[in-house]
């Protein structure tokens, strides 16, 4: 009588290794955010652009690898200018008006696919704006704002994650109405609203322990605008998505998909929170 065969391990769930991947990546990143100096979250911050770019341009230019490599040396650029140069507005007037330029360009130099042009060139000119400036940002407001800055960046990351667990609890438990069906079916209005009010509470603890000082009305605002911001960035990134017909940005991160995928909401969070520190 032969032997039973062994069951085969199931593999870890995607929620435990969400968690692995967590409590992995959030000390280093509460260490650069508090302890090291600015150039150290650079580090982190500029594969992760550069990653974001490529992820971005593997969808768009699906069978170019030179226009992937195009927006990404872009993107870079874009780190660079901005972080090294960016107190000259000149450098931001340039970067503005020759990006959106340079897009079109570069694709009527190597047309491929007639019938995707125009999305390759948008993404060309836009792209690399859209994903690097932001992330670069979070880097500016720890280095220009020696007291604030810790904050403003934990503000980001928090108003984003809380958002996004708010949300999914909110609509695990909570959630009958579609909030966009055809974009991202699963999301609800009742897991928005809770993703609002996630990142209002996410955005108390963090002024409660690193910026007291900052008016409630404030901290409230923000983490609204911020939050509903992020998630109209993370719609956004479902739409692009589904319209190339790819499940996720990438698989760089375990159980997170792609760099894309994690920093969608988070594109837009820190978009609103550097302008609130330039007009507070």
């Amino acid at each position: 009588m032969s032997e039973a065969a062994p069951e085969a391990k199931k593999p870890p769930s995607n929620l435990a290794v969400r968690l692995g991947t967590a409590l992995v990546a959030v000390p280093l990143i509460l260490a650069l955010i508090f302890v090291a100096p600015p150039w150290g979250l650079l580090v982190l911050v500029a594969p992760a652009a550069l990653l974001g770019c490529w992820e971005l341009f593997s969808m768009t230019h699906q069978g170019d690898p030179v226009g992937r490599l195009f927006g990404t040396v872009l993107g870079g650029i874009v780190v660079g200018s901005l972080y090294f140069l960016g107190t000259d507005p000149r450098v931001i007037t340039t970067l503005l008006i020759t990006l959106p330029v340079l897009g079109p360009l570069l694709t009527l130099f190597r047309l491929g696919d007639i019938k995707t042009a125009a999305l390759r060139a948008a993404a060309l000119g836009f792209g690399p704006l859209y994903v690097a400036a932001p992330l670069t940002m979070v880097v500016v407001l720890r280095r220009d704002h020696p007291v604030e800055g810790p904050a403003y960046v934990l503000f980001v990351l928090m108003f984003s994650w809380m958002a996004d667990t708010g949300g999914y609890f909110a609509g695990r438990f909570l959630g009958k109405h579609k909030l966009y069906e055809a974009v991202s079916p699963k999301k609800t209005v009742e897991g928005a609203i809770g993703g609002l009010a996630g990142a209002v509470i996410g955005g108390l603890v963090v002024r409660a322990l690193c910026l007291p000082t900052m008016p409630i009305v404030h901290l409230v605002v923000l983490a609204i605008v911020a939050a509903a911001a992020g998630q109209a960035g993370d719609l956004a990134e479902s739409l692009l998505k589904r319209s190339v017909g790819v499940k996720d940005s990438g698989n760089v991160l375990p159980g997170h998909g792609g760099i894309l995928d994690r920093v969608d909401a988070t594109l837009l969070t820190a978009t609103v929170v550097y302008l609130y520190s330039l007009w507070a």
